[in-house]
């Protein structure tokens, strides 16, 4: 079925202890669409400028399942840009700079192409301009949001009044926390339901993910590998791994928002994810195929008892 996702896509600066990557192709819908076409079609609404690197747009073509049609190039503007600096252990980072440019202005529109879209995923972004996606979305069966810190602390009433409109969050632990008041991982996660939402995704990080369902809890661990060169966008392609699953289920008795459903697809979203850490940006994506997702699965299942 049609999977939609809402959010940036910028060019980044990453640094890390041991190496770095500069200008770099980045942003939470290029991770999540990248991820998301190794098991669905997956539409774009997103904005850049037009100081955006033919280069870049030319990478998607090695994700043939994205469609750009909703990828607008505002002339004159210039595309979000961000930097980041690691520290040693890998999971603790500090933003070295912010340019919003066009995100800073009137977000993109849903195309009409897109109206049917039964799949929408609002990576990060103001919860008010989540919401406006959500009305742009009338077919839409499956809705699940990101959001950050930084909306919790400005924006608390507009993320409260999403809530009440979409199926899933998914967030850190420290944003869990932050939300709710609660440091236990699943009483926070409790109190989000209790919002809303039919469930909750804690991300954490090398120690993997809680679910918090309306009808069950469930607990993954990451998957194990040696090899961490950049986290960054880790958890974007997490979700895209876990709506791209979702979304190519096709029957219609399927419930995509179901325990069940959505603990298997949280497998899939961390297969996605260990790969991305092993390269900076998407590098590590454009070199594999299905067949190796598909076999790191098997791997983690066997490991989990899936």
């Amino acid at each position: 079925m049609s999977l939609l996702v809402t959010g940036t896509i910028g060019i980044d600066d990453v640094a890390t202890p041991t190496s770095e990557a500069k200008q770099v192709l980045g942003g939470s819908c290029m991770y999540f669409s990248a991820a998301a076409s190794f098991y669905s079609p997956v539409r774009i609404v997103a904005v850049v400028g037009d100081d955006f690197p033919p280069q870049f747009r030319e990478s998607f073509k090695q994700f043939p399942g994205v469609d750009l049609t909703g990828l607008e190039t505002r002339k004159g503007g210039k595309t979000f840009r961000w930097g980041c600096k690691y520290h040693a252990n890998m999971n603790s980072r500090d933003t070295t700079f912010t340019e919003l440019g066009v995100i800073g202005e009137a977000p993109a529109k849903v195309p009409a192409a897109y109206a049917d879209s039964k799949f929408l995923f609002l990576a990060n972004s103001p919860p008010a301009v989540q919401m406006g996606f959500i009305d742009q979305s009338p077919k839409r069966v499956l809705t699940v949001a990101d959001t950050m810190d930084l909306w919790i602390n400005v924006a608390k009433d507009d993320l409260v009044a999403l809530l009440k409109r979409v199926d899933g969050l998914v967030l850190n632990f420290d944003e869990a926390e932050l939300l709710t008041g609660k440091a236990n991982p699943i009483t926070a996660g409790r109190h989000i339901l209790d919002m809303g939402p039919r469930f909750v995704v804690v991300k954490k990080g090398e120690h993997g993910c809680l679910l918090i369902h309306r009808d069950g809890i469930c607990s993954l661990p990451a998957y194990p590998t040696e090899r961490v060169v950049d986290p960054t966008g880790c958890g974007d392609t997490f979700a895209g791994g876990v709506m791209g699953f979702l979304a190519s289920h096709k029957a219609p008795e399927h419930d995509p928002g179901s325990f069940a459903s959505i603990r298997r697809a949280l497998v899939h979203g961390t297969v996605v994810a260990s790969f991305t850490i092993e390269a900076f940006s998407l590098n590590r994506l454009k070199e594999i195929k299905r067949a190796d997702l598909d076999k790191r699965y098997e791997e983690y299942a066997s490991m989990v008892r899936i």
